[in-house]
């Protein structure tokens, strides 16, 4: 009998980092697409950063930036009386700035090919910034929206070294499925790493089928800066 709390927790732990993704992702983009600043490049690698760091090195800084030694940790531990580290929260914080170029990059991409002019012609007809935003740079830039939400929830759910580094392996609590597929590898389960692997696999095929499927579907209309 396979355990799916592993998966229900993974589940939940992909679904939460998206929301959040999405809510610090989009400003993030917005600025990038439209910003002539120098801080731009700076900004920009750093946010990429997680694509090319290695996850047991950015999960061996995240574990030092949360623990409860830290101002970070020592602030949540004043605040809601638990631990950052090994805790659900803390995996969430490590997902989401793990998983940050996967929305930042899809967004920015597509209110690059929308430009400027829809908004422009949104302020002439009296819109305000917050209303010409809403009602037509996120309607045009669905593309990038559905391509961050499909590639951010299943590069959650693949995850092993950040979260290992900063959620250990607690079941019910911080063992998601890569870890569990690790643990069961350790322990010769072969069966249940094979059930679990296999799940990921046709979960990745689909979700590469989605994204490409949404390229071919949903092209972005460039209007013109």
């Amino acid at each position: 009998m396979i355990d799916l709390d592993p998966v229900w927790l993974s589940l939940q732990l992909a679904a939460t980092t998206v929301v959040l993704l999405l809510v610090l992702a989009t400003p993030v983009a917005w600025w990038l697409a439209h910003t002539k600043s120098r801080l731009a490049a700076i900004v920009e690698s750093v946010v990429a950063l997680p694509l090319v760091l290695p996850p047991t090195v950015l999960g061996f800084y995240l574990l030092v930036m949360l623990g409860q030694d830290s101002p970070v940790g020592a602030f949540w531990i004043s605040l809601t009386g638990t631990t950052l580290t090994f805790s659900f929260s803390g995996l969430v914080l490590a997902s989401v700035l793990y998983s940050l170029p996967f929305a930042v990059q899809p967004l920015q991409g597509a209110f690059e090919a929308t430009g400027r002019g829809p908004m422009e012609a949104a302020y002439t007809l009296g819109a305000g910034k917050l209303d010409a935003f809403f009602s037509v740079a996120m309607p045009m830039a669905l593309r990038g929206y559905l391509t961050a939400i499909v590639l951010c929830f299943a590069h959650t759910l693949g995850e092993f070294g950040v979260v290992l580094m900063v959620g250990g392996n607690i079941p019910g609590q911080t063992r998601v499925i890569a870890i569990a597929v690790y643990e069961h590898v350790e322990t010769l389960d072969y069966a249940a790493a094979h059930a679990l692997s296999a799940g990921l696999l046709v979960f990745s095929f689909i979700v590469l089928f989605a994204v490409y499927a949404l390229n071919r579907h949903f092209p972005i209309r460039v209007t013109g800066q």
